[in-house]
């Protein structure tokens, strides 16, 4: 017996100095990684964190042992917890974009840490790769395309109206005797073939370019709150001189999947208005909530500003036009916003009273 008793015993040792080892190389991994990484158990209690993930989350020894619900807000993503809970459930890994609390961007990657012996998830692994340079890109590309788009929108529209001009005045002259005029319908018809080539090409320019954007537009899963930060950010020196308060609350629904650049121009423009068309007695005040209806996620932007007349309302999303009254603005950031709205299968309503305020409530299709 005292044999096995020493058997038995040196196997113990043998299995405390394997388990030392590997806890040994799992301290040095975390401890030598370069990028931000945590590990939390099934009980969402926080056992392990890199020196990255230190220094860009301002964790501390400390909150080890702790429930990441009580440093939640280190993370500045309101999904978070939920987020982790999907992958434990579910065992399936998540891969999203974040913006923590210094503006930074990452791509975040949830992966699950299964016990394979028991079959189940014990816990999640996250990992944090730096993507601002790439956000910061995008959002110059976005603004180039925008521009563009504005441009090309801009051109077909001056060139249209004196095409539409000639082709009236080539209608009257039709109707003119041709007394004296041997080769007016020779003359006559070069025009209108030189009208319909012109219009051809602007056409076709105008056709190309759409569909070159739609086929480099890709849907992803975009948090609503960051994409809002985001644009808040951009529009921060507006917000300051304004004075204007903007509050994002319900957000019942937070998360859908869509192009970024487009979300992020429906937003950014729904808001610049909000500021831009202030009533002049008091500061903007905007609030910004969703919800799920039907198969929509409705995103509602809630004013204080001057409010639209009813009979306003039917053509603020026509190109190029503008409340009656008002100088500000070139007339197309409403059209924008509608044409990206109800190309993607959803659609925008405005409630709005004059003097009082407007509520413009953008439904996007839930599945996209």
């Amino acid at each position: 017996m005292l044999a096995n008793a020493i058997t038995s015993m040196q196997t113990k040792n043998e299995l405390i100095n394997e388990l030392s080892e590997l806890n040994e190389e799992l301290e040095n991994y975390f401890s030598n990684t370069i990028i931000p990484q945590l590990f939390i158990d099934a009980n969402l209690v926080l056992r392990k964190f890199t020196p990255p993930a230190m220094k860009q989350f301002n964790l501390k020894y400390e909150f080890i042992g702790r429930n990441i619900g009580e440093v939640q807000e280190n993370f500045r993503f309101p999904t978070f917890i939920d987020n982790i809970k999907m992958v434990i459930d579910t065992g399936t890994i998540l891969e999203k974009e974040i913006q923590t609390t210094d503006m930074h961007w990452y791509q975040m990657n949830i992966l699950p840490y299964l016990v394979r012996k028991e079959n189940k998830t014990n816990g999640v692994i996250i990992t944090f790769v730096d993507i601002t340079p790439r956000i910061r890109d995008l959002k110059e590309q976005e603004k180039l395309i925008t521009e563009h788009e504005l441009l090309l929108d801009t051109i077909a529209h001056d060139i249209k109206n004196p095409l539409l001009a000639l082709g009236l005045t080539i209608q009257m002259l039709k109707k003119l005797p041709e007394k004296k005029i041997e080769r007016f319908p020779v003359l006559l018809e070069n025009v209108e073939r030189s009208l319909f080539q012109m219009k051809k090409v602007i056409g076709d320019l105008v056709d190309s370019r759409w569909q070159e954007q739609r086929y480099q537009a890709e849907n992803e899963l975009l948090d609503l709150q960051n994409i809002i930060e985001d644009v808040r950010l951009t529009l921060a020196p507006q917000i300051a001189e304004a004075k204007a308060s903007i509050i994002v609350k319900n957000l019942e629904t937070s998360q859908i999947k869509f192009v970024r650049r487009k979300l992020r121009s429906v937003i950014y423009n729904l808001l610049n208005n909000a500021i831009k068309y202030a009533h002049p007695d008091r500061s903007p005040n905007i609030l910004i909530s969703s919800y799920q209806e039907d198969c929509y996620m409705v995103i509602s932007f809630a004013d204080n500003g001057m409010g639209i007349s009813q009979e306003n309302q039917g053509s603020i999303f026509e190109k190029f036009e503008r409340v009656e009254g008002i100088k500000e603005g070139s007339g197309v950031g409403l059209y924008l916003v509608n044409t990206i709205v109800t190309a993607a299968g959803g659609k925008i309503i405005i409630e709005s009273k004059e003097g009082k305020g407007s509520v413009f409530k953008v439904f996007l299709k839930a599945d996209n």
